[in-house]
């Protein structure tokens, strides 16, 4: 693809990578991805900001091919699938010198073994000039790494954002045409990354809260031209109490656990609690994340396996723990052959997380009579605390 002008002398240029379906070898990619590096050409200097995955050099480079000059190449962020190519600009324009906060720098030099003396550091809000452009220099640490910075153009108000406000969708659009899509990407991505920084990034979204943007330009997914679009959606994500919902992640062996999960179900939705119920032998972790994001309850549903959890059931309380959600409360069902310590395994896997933990409902073989009152008891426990919290 060719570079796509965004401004005056502002270039989009990246890859739309239209089959990638996983990211770190672990995250889902439903509607593959985008790696934006940009081109910003002041009257004195250019700059390039970021670059692409390795695996697609080859079309960042072709991209190159004709700009006379690179003075500059920022990098915002030291993962590899935006610096990863930093190496291949540099044999190209060799006087480059590459811009980074000062903890990248070391990041960098480990990473992808560049010279020290390459290295330009800069601090937070310090400025760079172009010529008639500039370049200022805002660290936002933890987003999501902790090296990470965006970079400000005041005179095309464009924000730079790197990770900060993107999402993986492969498209030839390069400007947000369908909010709706971006919304439910643009969550998955928060929901997989940002998610368990939640109190820096609030932070960080008060630092930007002041410029006067009218582009934010992410490294990943389209281009918003209505920044309070994706600024409004982070707010909500970060700061919003959690709503009036149970998170299910579950796996039945033999039909017990499932039994319970569904009377469960039917009493919480009974009680006017919103559920969102995932097979973990099916389930995509990223939905199972967005979902995280606004739960009040989370409910894991186990067999219990050689004395503890199901795999995938521990699997899905780890995940929790690693995201850090803002749920509330948090309780066990399951059913079991002969014993085990399903409870006290799954308990011990989440001490990030900041619940209560409600009393669980565990029964020998397949569920009875007082089974189903116990889990009863507990969506109507689920209901009354939902209700004290005010989750709507």
């Amino acid at each position: 693809m060719h570079p796509r002008q965004i401004s005056e002398r502002v270039s989009w240029l990246g890859v739309v990578d239209w089959d990638r379906r996983l990211f770190d070898s672990l995250i889902p990619l439903p509607d593959g991805t985008s790696y934006n590096a940009y081109l910003v050409q002041g009257s004195e200097k250019t700059a390039l900001l970021d670059t692409v995955d390795p695996a697609m050099a080859d079309t960042l480079m072709a991209q190159l091919r004709d700009v006379p000059k690179i003075d500059y190449i920022v990098s915002h962020h030291a993962e590899q699938d935006h610096s990863g190519t930093i190496p291949l600009v540099l044999e190209k324009f060799p006087q480059a010198k590459v811009v980074v906060t000062p903890k990248a720098k070391g990041m960098l030099i480990d990473l992808l073994r560049l010279p020290e003396d390459v290295f330009v550091s800069v601090e937070d809000n310090e400025t760079l000039s172009l010529g008639d452009k500039t370049l200022k220099f805002i660290h936002t640490p933890w987003v999501h790494w902790p090296e990470t910075m965006v970079s400000y153009l005041p005179e095309d108000r464009i924000l730079f954002s790197c990770d900060f406000f993107g999402s993986h969708i492969a498209t030839t659009d390069l400007f947000v045409t369908d909010e709706g899509r971006v919304f439910e990407a643009a969550k998955r991505y928060f929901a997989e990354i940002m998610m368990p920084f939640r109190a820096v990034i609030a932070k960080n979204l008060e630092k930007l809260s002041g410029l006067d943007m009218n582009v934010i330009a992410p490294s990943h997914g389209q281009i918003h031209r209505r920044p309070a679009f994706i600024t409004d959606a982070y707010n909500e994500w970060v700061h919003a109490t959690p709503r009036n919902l149970v998170v299910l992640p579950y796996v039945s062996m033999h039909g017990s656990t499932q039994a319970m999960v569904d009377h469960l179900v039917n009493a919480l939705v009974v009680n006017g609690v919103r559920v969102e119920l995932f097979n973990l032998v099916v389930t995509d972790i990223g939905k199972l994340a967005m979902a995280l994001v606004d739960a009040g309850t989370i409910v894991v549903g186990t067999p219990t396996v050689l004395a503890g959890p199901h795999p995938l059931a521990a699997y899905a309380a780890f995940l929790a723990n690693a995201l850090r959600p803002k749920a509330r409360y948090l309780s066990i069902v399951g059913s079991y052959g002969w014993g085990g310590k399903t409870v006290e395994t799954l308990s011990g896997m989440i001490p990030n997380l900041k619940v209560e933990v409600l009393e669980p409902v565990l029964c020998k073989g397949m569920p009875k009579e007082d089974t189903f009152q116990a889990l009863d008891n507990l969506a109507d426990s689920i209901t009354r605390k939902h209700q004290e919290q005010g989750f709507a």
